[in-house]
C-alpha cells in the first residue's frame, strides 16, 4: 500500500487506488440520497491494530447528488455518496472530479449509531472463486468492476474479514 494509515471514512477512500482495492470507470450506485443528513460534521481517525490515531475534523454538505467538501480537513476528498447496504452498514462511493478519475469504494460498518469503521473494499478479501467471478482484470493493477452485483459480492467479502485497521468516522452534531 502507498500509505499504511487509512484516515477514517474519507481517508479510506484515498487508498482505494492501491493494488487489491476495487474501482469502476463511472459510479455504479446512481441512486444517491443524503442518508446521513444534509450536512455532515465528522470526527475522523486512522485505525491501526484497533487503536485510533491522527484525529481530524471535516464537514461535507449534500449538493443534490453527493456530499461535497465544505470545510476542515480532508480537502483531497472532494465528494462521496453513502448507500445503505446489508445489516445496517453502508457502501461509500467516491464522486470523482473530471472524466479521468475513477470511482472508488469502501464498506462502512456501523459500530453504534453515528460511529462507523470504514474499510476499502478489497478484492484480496474474496475467495479465488468470488474474485474470479466478480473481478474482471483488464490490468494486473486493479479490479475494475462494472455492476452492482460485483460491487456487493466483493463488499460482502470485505465485510466478512472483520479487519481492525481502516478508519473511524464519528458523526458530530451541527454547530449551533
Amino acid at each position: 500500500m502507498k500509505t499504511p494509515v487509512l484516515r477514517a471514512l474519507l481517508a479510506a477512500l484515498c487508498t482505494l487506488t492501491l493494488a487489491g482495492c476495487i474501482d469502476s470507470a463511472k459510479p455504479i450506485l446512481t441512486d444517491s440520497q443524503p442518508v446521513l443528513g444534509q450536512h455532515l460534521r465528522l470526527q475522523l481517525f486512522s485505525l491501526r491494530k484497533g487503536h485510533a490515531y491522527d484525529p481530524e475534523q471535516a464537514e461535507y454538505t449534500w449538493n443534490g447528488q453527493h456530499y461535497v467538501h465544505a470545510s476542515g480537513g480532508m480537502r483531497d476528498i472532494t465528494g462521496f455518496s453513502v448507500h445503505p447496504f446489508e445489516g445496517g452498514d453502508y457502501i461509500v462511493q467516491t464522486a470523482p472530479e473530471g472524466s479521468t478519475h475513477v470511482t472508488e469504494y469502501a464498506w462502512a460498518h456501523t459500530l453504534v449509531d453515528g460511529v462507523f469503521q470504514v474499510i476499502p473494499i478489497d478484492e484480496d478479501d474474496a475467495s479465488d472463486s468470488v474474485r474470479a467471478a466478480n473481478c474482471p482484470k483488464e490490468s494486473k493493477i486493479t479490479c475494475r468492476i462494472e455492476t452492482r452485483d460485483q460491487l456487493f459480492n466483493l463488499a460482502r467479502a470485505t465485510a466478512a474479514r472483520r479487519k481492525k485497521d481502516g478508519g473511524l468516522a464519528i458523526l458530530l452534531p451541527d454547530r449551533d
